[in-house]
Formats: structure tokens, sequence, C-alpha cells
């Protein structure tokens, strides 16, 4: 069977909870403003009770609300596909399997976790929410979880997608958000970076900088992150406890799972509930993608940084280019943050998940022969765990093996074909980050 769909009755209810089996705990995030573990109340000027309550639990099941099921079930469950034409253009015998996440709203994992931000933001009388985005599928997803729950949103949206991603600023102003190139002149952070350089092209640290500025500095607003903190991985596990089910059903389970990572709640979502299956003794392994462009596991450090360019956010014990660091203009622009999840980087520096970056050009030779195959145009994020999956297919067919992969395919790449035109009109290269500019960058980590 190529297919395998759940009835709705398998729509997870409950989120897993990794921190509660953890080998070893994790490290606290650290107070930028008294330099001790966060509390409590220093986190509710931009977060809800419940949501704080998330990030700080290790508890290991925590239920779904079911004003948030019902919104989720426009959507869910997502299908698991095998991806056999795909396989057979490959010249492999492994079998590669893909969660098709792009069946959402905002057309990505995304709304996994906006739908239930925003609702625990307006149980709590917020009405109001700020957030930042890179490619614009985060914003989208906010956008339309807001307008959903009757909420306004407003986008801080990296400069350098604003201008190659205009379709996405629609798709957002269809819901009513507000969209707003960052860096703007509408925050300290933001018009101090247009100071130093007018023609800054903005990073995700940076918008997460203004978004939160402005959430902290107005009642009626709070600030919504579309990755990184714990309790957004949380949210995204409904991917992976669905895909363990459908494995279930055709009496498989993956070998190797890959699946794309900038800030990890994408990866975290697919394979965060088999990661529970390895620490109780399954054999499988779970490989985060990264771009050699902006590659925070493979080359960053394991060390305690801001996850923001004007340091309003939490320290937090994280791999890491440094906080400063403005990533190059590449297309995946999903993937263009400097720091990782506090979870992600855990489980890579305990040696529990492995990590790999991939070039450009190798991300948009399997993209397009991906979409060739099974009819489906992947966001450049995504492909880059198509390519994963790929080459390993293909390494597993020089050595003579033959194993189950999967990986997920976070979102569709409609709004991308700028970066396909790029990419056919020969105007993308592959770069890798200079070792000297990382270590730079790496100066002017905080002393903790």
């Amino acid at each position: 069977m190529s297919k395998v769909f759940l009835d709705e009755k398998y729509i997870p209810d409950r989120w897993y909870n990794i921190l509660a089996d953890l080998p070893k705990p994790m490290d606290p995030p650290i107070s930028p403003f008294t330099g001790k573990p966060v509390t409590f109340d220093e986190m509710k000027a931009l977060f809800p009770p419940q949501l704080i309550e998330q990030e700080m639990s290790t508890q290991r099941w925590i239920d779904i609300p079911e004003k948030v099921m019902e919104v989720m079930r426009l959507w869910r469950p997502t299908p698991l596909i095998r991806a056999e034409r795909f396989e057979k253009a490959l010249g492999v015998k492994s079998k590669i399997y893909f969660k098709y996440e792009g069946t959402s709203p905002a057309g990505s994992h995304k709304p996994n976790t906006a739908v239930a931000q925003a609702y625990y933001n307006k149980i709590n009388g917020i009405n109001r929410l700020t957030t930042e985005t890179g490619a614009g599928q985060w914003g989208s997803a906010l956008s339309v979880a807001c307008k959903m729950l009757e909420m306004q949103c407003r986008v801080y949206m990296v400069k350098v997608s604003f201008n190659q991603k205009p379709y996405r600023k629609s798709f957002m102003r269809m819901f009513d958000a507000e969209v707003i190139p960052s860096p703007s002149e509408f925050t300290n952070a933001g018009r101090e970076i247009l100071k130093q350089n007018p023609e800054s092209n903005g990073s995700l640290g940076l918008a997460i900088s203004e978004a939160v500025e402005e959430a902290a500095g107005r009642d009626d607003t709070n600030y919504a992150l579309g990755s990184v903190l714990n309790h957004v991985v949380l949210h995204q596990t409904v991917i992976g406890l669905e895909t363990k089910k459908q494995f279930e059903l055709i009496n498989d389970y993956p070998d190797k799972i890959f699946a794309s990572c900038g800030g990890g709640s994408n990866f975290g979502g697919i394979a965060i509930p088999f990661i529970k299956d390895k620490l109780e003794g399954k054999n499988v392994e779970a490989v985060a993608v990264e771009p050699a462009s902006c590659p925070t596991l493979t080359k960053g450090t394991f060390a305690y940084d801001y996850g923001d360019v004007a340091k309003l956010t939490p320290i937090m014990k994280m791999y890491t280019l440094g906080h400063d660091f403005e990533p190059p203009a590449i297309h995946a622009g999903g993937l263009r943050y400097h720091g990782e999840s506090p979870i992600v980087s855990h489980l890579y520096h305990e040696g529990i998940i492995d990590a790999q970056n991939v070039h450009q050009s190798d991300i948009f030779k399997y993209g397009i022969m991906f979409a060739q195959t099974e009819g489906i145009v992947p966001a450049p994020e995504s492909a880059h765990a198509i390519a994963a999956a790929a080459m390993e297919a293909e390494n597993n067919m020089e050595e003579g093996k033959e194993k189950s992969i999967l990986f997920c395919l976070s979102g569709h790449g409609f709004f991308d074909m700028s970066a396909y035109d790029a990419y056919f009109d020969g105007k993308l290269e592959d770069y890798e980050y200079p070792e000297e500019a990382i270590r730079k960058s790496l100066e002017n980590l905080p002393n903790v």
C-alpha cells in the first residue's frame, strides 16, 4: 500500500514530552537580566501560563485541549506515503516513506503549534500576537490560527524572504495579518541594525528581537514562537505519534529518519516519538538535516547563547553559531537560524541523534526529482530531508543494504517557485559558511 491514511479517531489527544525520559536532564534557561535560571514570573511578560508550564514540565503526556483538536481536524491526520516512483527513479531497493504535512491550511507542519499557542493566549484574554517568520511558513500558520480564533497578528518577516517570497506576504494578508519586513523602524532592535547597516537582509534572530520587544512593551500583546522552545517541539509530536501508528498498520518500522532542521520543531516533531523507542532499546536512527550555509549542529558550538540579536530572550544551552551571526541569503529561509532547539541540541550532544548538512545543488536536484515522480513540489526546507534520504538510499544500494527510510515532508513549495527559477537559471551557488566567520561570531557568547 503506497498511502496510509488514519481515521480521525487516531489523531493524538496527548502530546509527548521527551523531558520525562531523558537519561540526563537539560540545563535550565538563564535570564538575560538576572543571570539566574528563568522564573515563571519573568516568562509571563511574553507567554500565557499554560505554555510556560509546558515549557518547564517533565510530565510525559500532556492533554491536547478539545478546542485545539477541533481545529486540527481540518487537516489531521496527515498521510504517510511510500515514495515508490521516487525509489524507482533513484534505482534503489530501500523503501522510502514520507509523512506529508503540506496538507494543512498553511501548507506546512507549523499550524500544529500555531493553533495551540493562539488558543492558550485567547483563553487568557490576549487577543493580539506578534511573531517572526523566516521563509513565511510560520507567519502563515499563525495568521491562520489567529484568524480562526478571532485574534490580531503582526508578523516580522526576515527582509530577504520578504523580498524573495511576495506570495507568502499575500497569504498572511489574506488572513488579516500585518506583515513587516525586518529589520524595521518599528522597534529599537530594528532601528539599531538599520543604523549599522541600512542594507541588512535581516535574520531570524533579529526578527525575534523585534517581535519580543513589541510584545514585552504592550499589555494587550503576547509573543508566539514557531520553533526552538520546548513547548513548540512538544506540540509538533503529533506528527511522529501519527506516523508510528501508520507504520504499525503496515507492519513496518523505519531504520532511519530524516527531517530538515533550522530551529528544530519539524525534526523534533517527527523524530522524538521514535526517539522514545530508541531510549527503550529500539534500533532506530534519527538525523537532523541542515544547510551547509548555516550549519548550526554540525559546525556550531554547544554553549549558552541568546536566542535573538537584541539579547531579550532567555539564554539557552544549545548548539549555536553566535547570536549576532547573520546567515547568507540562501532560499531555505526557514533554516536560517543561528541557534537550535535546546531539546534537539541536548539529544545531539548526548549522541542520541545524528546531524548532517547538505548543499543547495543537492537540495534542488533531489527536490525536483521528487516533484517529477511523486507530484508534490517540496519547500526548499523540506527538500533538505529529501536529499539526505535519497543519498542514504543510494549509499544503501552501493553497500547492498535494504532499509526502511522515513522523512518528513514538512511543507509544499508552491510559494517558493522563485527559488526553483533561480536554480533552473543557474543563479544558485553552493556555499559553506567560513570557519573563521563562525569563530568570530562565537567570540561574543555570553558568560554563564
